[in-house]
């Protein structure tokens, strides 16, 4: 299990509209905690996407006042499911977000992730189109950054907090890596999931996922390289550290070894 902490990918450009994304789904996750608990639901009900809605194969009481069925597809992606929906998304988010905004620029960023949220909705409507559940999150369109990211600096090193059994350590690996083993997950969850249950959206990511490596070379701006390089050597050769909680497995004199990436 990996979870990503920082990158290594200069920000040479403030990412005021990642900055911006994240501002939102954090007042919109606020603001639905101080509705309470049924108001919160109706509030889902109103603002999530409902894939079923999309075709008309599932009608909501006209009492919950929803928005049209459309709409819900962008308002949906600012919407979670508690505290540490939230803070999972937006980890993702802050780490990978300003890369991609470097790369396209702050107009073109905020199309490129609607368009990959829509692209990820888009996805879960045709896998699951008379589902009555709502859907409801940034993942979506996240998987459209981190899709992008693995294109466009798949040999950046990214360092991550690794779970392993009993005990963790941090270690850097190439994002090609880290994204490539979140979107196997992603693929193997989704095999594994029942249709008739709630649950994530994994189709979404996916779809988000692969909508992301392809709009990015259209959307990129002029002289952005594709598959660049590792931008920091001294954080590349770093060796891994091992951390261990109390009753962890005892290191086995990690300075004796290179790091994974020496």
């Amino acid at each position: 299990m990996f979870l990503p902490l920082r990158d290594d990918s200069p920000h040479t450009v403030t990412p005021y509209v990642n900055y911006g994304i994240i501002a939102a789904c954090a007042a919109v996750y606020f603001w639905q905690a101080s509705l309470g608990d049924r108001q919160g639901e109706i509030a889902v009900l109103r603002l999530g996407m409902i894939p079923g809605t999309i075709f008309g194969s599932v009608l909501v009481d006209p009492s919950v006042h929803r928005l049209p069925a459309v709409a819900t597809i962008f308002t949906s992606m600012f919407l979670h499911g508690g505290l540490f929906h939230l803070l999972g998304n937006m980890l993702y988010l802050w780490i990978f977000g300003p890369n991609i905004e470097a790369s396209v620029g702050h107009k073109r960023y905020l199309a490129f992730y609607l368009l990959c949220g829509l692209a990820a909705a888009s996805a879960q409507i045709l896998s699951m189109p008379s589902s009555e559940v709502p859907m409801i999150g940034a993942s979506g369109a996240i998987s459209g950054v981190l899709g992008a990211y693995f294109v466009l600096s798949p040999r950046a090193n990214i360092k991550v907090l690794m779970l392993l059994i009993i005990f963790f350590t941090v270690i850097n690996l190439p994002a090609f890596i880290v994204l490539g083993f979140w979107f196997v997950g992603q693929l193997l969850a989704q095999a594994g999931a029942d249709p008739n249950e709630p649950g994530v959206a994994f189709m979404a990511h996916i779809g988000g996922f692969i909508a992301g490596a392809m709009l990015v070379w259209f959307f990129r701006q002029r002289g952005v390289r594709m598959f660049a390089p590792a931008a920091s050597r001294a954080f590349a050769s770093q060796r891994a550290s091992f951390r261990r909680n109390r009753g962890s497995v005892p290191d086995f004199n990690p300075r004796s070894r290179k790091g994974p990436w020496d």
